[in-house]
C-alpha cells in the first residue's frame, strides 16, 4: 500500500523550514526580486546551522567506515536524507525560489561529488559544510556560450601537466548558478565539467572540482535575470588555471562509452539532481495555485467537486487543471525521489518528473496570472514574479526538449545516435 505521510524524523526541520518561507522568504521575496545583487544574508544565516547538521549526519557513515580502515559505508534501510533534501526544496521554493538557490550548502556541486566522487573525496570536499563556520557552497559548471544541451561540442579543457601532476583548465562556463559564492565569497568549490580529449566526444569529458581562490579563476559580476532574481548567476572563466589532479572525479581515462566512467559516470548528477529541479517547480506551483484558489474563494469562485466537469464554470474548471497539473507533477518527483531513497535507477523517472514539473509550473502560474487579471499582472502581488521565477526550472538542468529525448529514448529503446 502506498504511504504518503512523512517520517516522524524529518517533520521538525520541515516545520522549522516552513516557518523560514513564510516568515523570511516570502516577506522579504520582493525586495530581493528589486535587489538582484543583494544577497539574502539573514536566510543565509538562519540556515547554516540546518545545514551544517545535516552534512554531518550524511557523512557520519562515512567518516565512521573510514576510522575503522574500510572504504565504503554499507548503508542499511532507505536514504532519508534524500527525501528531507527534496521536501525542504519544495518548502523553500513555495516561500521564494531565488532565495532557496542561495541556501548554503553544496547545491550541483555537491550532488556532483556525492554522485560520483570517491569515499575520500566526499570527505574531503563535503566535509567542510559539516565543519565550517562560516557558511560555504557547492557549484557546477556546464553550460558554455557554444554548448548548451549538445555538451559533446564543449570547449573547456583539462591537460594534465606531467611535470606537477596538476590539471590544467581553459574555457568558458556560463549561467552558473552560485558560481560567485562557491568561488569568490566563500571556502567553496565549483564542479567544473572539461574534455581531456576533444576528439573522443562525450568520452573525453570529465568533471573536475575547483576550489575557492583558485589562481586563474575569474568570476564575472552578476548576470541580471528575468526571474530568480535572488539567486547568484555567473560567468566564469579559466585561463591556464591549475587543480590538483586528485581533483577529477572518476577515472582520468577516455574509457569506451560502455564502462559508465568519464560523461556517463557524471551525468548520474543530473537523476539525482533533476527532482531537486522539480521539487523548486513543485513549491512555486503550489504557492501560484494556493493563492489564486484563496483569492478567487474570497469573490466566490471556488471548485464544487461533486459537479461533473461540464457542469462547472470555466475559470472553476481552470482551477481543477492547474491542480491536476501541480498533483502530477508532484507525485512524478516523489516517484523520481522513492527510488534514490531506495538505491535504485533513475534515470528515466528523473527526467519525466523533470519535463512535466516545468511544463506544470509554468502552465500554472501563467494560468494563474491570467485568472487574477490585471491585478496578477501588477507589481502588488507575488503572481507575476512565480510566473518570472518558474520558466527557468522548464530550461536549466536540461531543458524540457532534452529531457522528453531521454524519455523517449528510455522507454522505446532506442540510443542517442538512433534518436535524436
Amino acid at each position: 500500500m502506498i504511504n504518503f505521510d512523512l517520517p516522524e524524523k524529518l517533520k521538525p526541520q520541515l516545520q522549522m523550514v516552513e516557518m523560514v518561507a513564510e516568515q523570511v522568504m516570502r516577506s522579504t521575496s520582493r525586495y530581493y526580486d528589486e535587489h538582484e545583487h543583494e544577497r539574502p544574508k539573514e536566510f543565509i544565516n538562519m540556515m547554516w546551522p540546518a545545514v551544517k547538521e545535516q552534512y554531518k549526519q550524511q557523512l557520519k557513515p562515512l567518516r565512521s567506515a573510514n576510522g575503522n580502515g574500510q572504504h565504503k559505508p554499507k548503508r542499511t534501510g532507505p536514504n532519508l536524507h534524500i527525501l528531507n533534501l527534496i521536501l525542504l526544496i519544495e518548502r523553500m521554493s513555495w516561500g521564494d525560489a531565488g532565495q532557496y538557490l542561495c541556501i548554503p550548502g553544496g547545491g550541483l556541486g555537491g550532488a556532483a561529488v556525492e554522485a560520483v566522487g570517491t569515499p575520500e573525496q566526499k570527505l574531503r570536499f563535503l566535509g567542510r559544510f559539516a565543519d565550517g563556520d562560516e557558511p560555504s557552497w557547492g557549484a557546477m559548471a556546464i553550460t558554455e556560450p557554444d554548448a548548451g544541451s549538445d555538451n559533446s561540442s564543449m570547449r573547456t579543457t583539462a591537460v594534465l601537466d606531467p611535470e606537477t601532476n596538476e590539471w590544467i583548465l581553459n574555457g568558458e562556463k556560463i549561467f552558473i548558478t552560485s558560481g560567485a559564492l562557491s568561488l569568490a565569497e566563500s571556502n567553496g568549490f565549483c564542479v567544473v565539467w572539461a574534455t581531456v580529449d576533444p576528439e573522443a566526444g562525450r568520452r573525453g569529458i570529465k568533471s573536475f572540482v575547483v576550489e575557492a581562490n583558485t589562481p586563474g579563476v575569474t568570476v564575472s559580476p552578476g548576470l541580471d535575470k528575468l526571474g530568480i532574481r535572488a539567486s547568484d548567476t555567473v560567468v566564469l572563466a579559466f585561463n591556464d588555471a591549475r587543480i590538483p589532479y586528485d581533483n577529477i572525479l572518476g577515472s582520468p581515462e577516455v574509457q569506451e562509452a560502455k564502462s559508465g566512467q568519464g560523461f556517463k559516470g557524471a551525468m548520474k548528477t543530473f537523476d539525482a539532481s533533476r527532482p531537486a529541479v522539480a521539487a523548486s517547480a513543485v513549491g512555486i506551483a503550489r504557492a501560484a495555485l494556493e493563492f489564486t484558489q484563496q483569492r478567487l474563494k474570497e469573490e466566490g469562485v471556488e471548485v464544487d467537486y461533486t459537479k461533473p466537469r461540464h457542469a462547472l464554470t470555466s475559470v472553476e474548471r481552470d482551477l481543477l487543471e492547474m491542480e491536476a497539473q501541480y498533483k502530477t507533477a508532484w507525485l512524478l518527483t516523489l516517484k523520481a525521489t522513492e527510488a534514490i531513497v531506495y538505491g535504485r535507477g533513475n534515470r528515466l523517472e528523473a527526467s519525466m518528473c523533470k519535463a512535466h514539473a516545468g511544463t506544470a509550473v509554468t502552465k500554472i502560474t501563467q494560468k494563474a496570472v491570467e485568472l487574477l487579471g490585471p491585478l496578477g499582472y501588477s507589481r502588488d502581488l507575488l503572481v507575476e514574479k512565480w510566473m518570472r521565477d518558474a520558466k527557468i526550472n522548464d530550461i536549466y538542468e536540461g531543458t524540457r526538449q532534452i529531457n522528453l529525448l531521454i524519455v523517449a529514448r528510455s522507454i522505446l529503446g532506442y540510443s542517442r545516435r538512433e534518436l535524436k
